[in-house]
């Protein structure tokens, strides 16, 4: 049973989708592994580690994020690495992206350490079926698609230098989500300080992040925040993840406290 919250986003997504990218996203979200991986990767989270939300709700906001981004993009007249390259098309890359952006978080199931790693091994599986399904006589194809969406899931965190815009879509696409609604579990199941708190604490202080087409760039990210302790989601989780994108040159970021003058990012 999926909550109110996950079918919203469920909602937003399909709404902006179609053709393969849809019918991939509609595999995942039916498929019995991948909601027992989601929510276990959450408990582990959650009440195991004291960290924010990584399950089922974060993966598909995730989802959302990149989904936006891609589209982004595209109506920029931006083309994605598998397109650049004259490999595949911009429904390929998205079918990719929708992919992984869905099972990015699934290595929290073992734990944070090295998560974005053991993360390809735990999806890989997953991904072979759902491609073999989406593209059952283009092996090459499977192929392609299935390592663009384990560099995706790779470099989520930042860890290892990533060279696609896809998988750079999905970092960013990750760092965006930080609003409060994403503490509100663990804050609540706080008793004494741990590792993670700042984490927690920093994103009730961010009340809404808008990803939006850009002035300047394809892209545009504001971070509205209620505190001031909320430029640390910006400065130590966001605005690296940005840094480290080969998505970097077509996204501004700008952070809105009221009471100050926008801070702009990039």
């Amino acid at each position: 049973m999926h909550s109110a919250k996950e079918l919203l986003v469920n909602e937003k997504i399909e709404a902006r989708l179609s053709g393969l990218p849809l019918a991939a996203y509609r595999y995942l979200r039916d498929d019995a592994e991948v909601a027992a991986l989601q929510d276990y990767s959450n408990i582990v989270a959650i009440k195991r580690l004291g960290f924010n939300d990584h399950g089922p709700v974060h993966m598909r906001k995730v989802t959302y994020n990149a989904v936006k981004m891609a589209l982004f993009l595209r109506d920029s007249g931006i083309p994605l690495s598998l397109e650049k390259e004259e490999i595949g098309s911009f429904e390929d890359s998205l079918t990719a992206l929708v992919l992984a952006a869905f099972l990015h978080d699934v290595g929290m199931s073992l734990g944070r350490s090295h998560h974005e790693t053991t993360g390809i091994w735990i999806a890989l599986p997953i991904l072979e079926r759902a491609l073999t399904q989406l593209y059952p006589d283009d092996l090459v194809k499977r192929i392609m698609l299935r390592s663009l969406a384990m560099e995706c899931i790779m470099g989520h965190m930042a860890t290892i230098p990533i060279h696609s815009l896809e998988a750079g879509i999905l970092l960013v696409a990750d760092g965006c989500d930080m609003e409060k609604g994403r503490a509100r579990i663990p804050m609540i199941l706080a008793t004494d300080a741990k590792l993670g708190d700042i984490h927690r604490y920093s994103a009730t202080a961010v009340d809404k992040v808008k990803i939006v087409p850009g002035e300047r760039c394809a892209i545009k990210i504001e971070v509205h925040m209620t505190e001031s302790v909320g430029f640390f989601q910006v400065e130590e989780v966001l605005f690296p993840k940005i840094k480290a994108s080969p998505v970097k040159a077509h996204v501004e970021l700008y952070a809105l406290l009221e009471g100050m003058e926008p801070k702009c990012y990039l």
